[in-house]
């Protein structure tokens, strides 16, 4: 499928700008081996992959703070990184973007059949059940087999608790969540060394359980507290200017909870 050799030269001004075909054109003059873009050109999936994870992070990060205008900049970037790795997929005779298209567009007929197929019901548990039946298709036969391990930690942990409640692996209600971080939380405090990393991090796990038995995204929750943390201690910089790095812990105390009141 590579048209690396003898393509025609593109003529990028008389490609309509709405059009997807333009950023698509884009992308191959800069991958062009010989008249290319020195730093895209030697690009890989495992170079590009990091930027791809940022630019969604920044995409949420628009959303968050509610800026339109960001968003739509933020948008385009993430798109690129589609049409990137598109584009050097096609190159090594793997897929082109038409691929990735269709194959998006026959998983969402396929996971609505009530919309399109003209099933009698759907809903989210059809999904779901949708869903189980890929992965069994794929060979992957497990509850938890397809959770991305590149995920963020606490979105990953979330995911696995939610596919192991599927199987009836989960407590009936928050307060087992609950209790099992006090037990939790008394393993960190009895821990050596040797072992304190790993209760921590059973805490963590622990804690997004009942975040997520309480109906609460922990990742969304944990953004939140970041930048509340962030606000007020950019709060308490200005307040004391050039002094505060050399404040007692008591007075820094003071514009924290002065921070906190405001």
């Amino acid at each position: 499928m590579s048209d690396r050799e003898d393509s025609p030269a593109i003529d990028l001004a008389a490609i309509e700008p709405p059009g997807i075909e333009r950023l698509m054109a884009i992308m191959a003059r800069l991958r062009d081996p010989v008249s290319g873009c020195e730093w895209d050109t030697v690009q890989t999936f495992a170079t590009i992959a990091p930027y791809t994870i940022e630019e969604a992070y920044e995409v949420a990060d628009a959303i968050e703070r509610n800026d339109m205008h960001d968003l739509k900049d933020e948008l385009g970037d993430l798109l690129l990184q589609v049409i990137f790795h598109s584009r050097m997929a096609q190159e090594a005779g793997h897929f082109a973007l038409a691929d990735v298209i269709a194959g998006i567009c026959d998983k969402m007929e396929r996971r609505h059949p009530h919309i399109f197929r003209g099933a009698a019901e759907g809903g989210h548990h059809l999904w779901e059940q949708i869903k189980a039946a890929e992965r069994g298709s794929k060979g992957a036969a497990g509850a938890l087999d397809g959770v991305a391990i590149g995920l963020p930690a606490l979105t990953r942990a979330e995911k696995l608790q939610k596919r192991a409640a599927r199987t009836g692996f989960d407590w009936p209600d928050p307060s087992g969540a609950r209790a099992k971080i006090d037990e939790e939380l008394a393993e960190v405090e009895a821990a050596d060394d040797a072992t304190r990393a790993e209760e921590i991090g059973d805490l963590l796990f622990a804690v997004v359980n009942w975040s997520r038995k309480l109906g609460i995204d922990p990742e969304a929750a944990l953004r939140a507290a970041n930048a509340k943390f962030e606000g007020r201690f950019r709060a308490m910089e200005t307040e004391a200017g050039d002094a505060f790095a050399g404040l007692s812990l008591d007075a820094k105390e003071e514009l924290w909870v002065a921070a906190k009141r405001r």
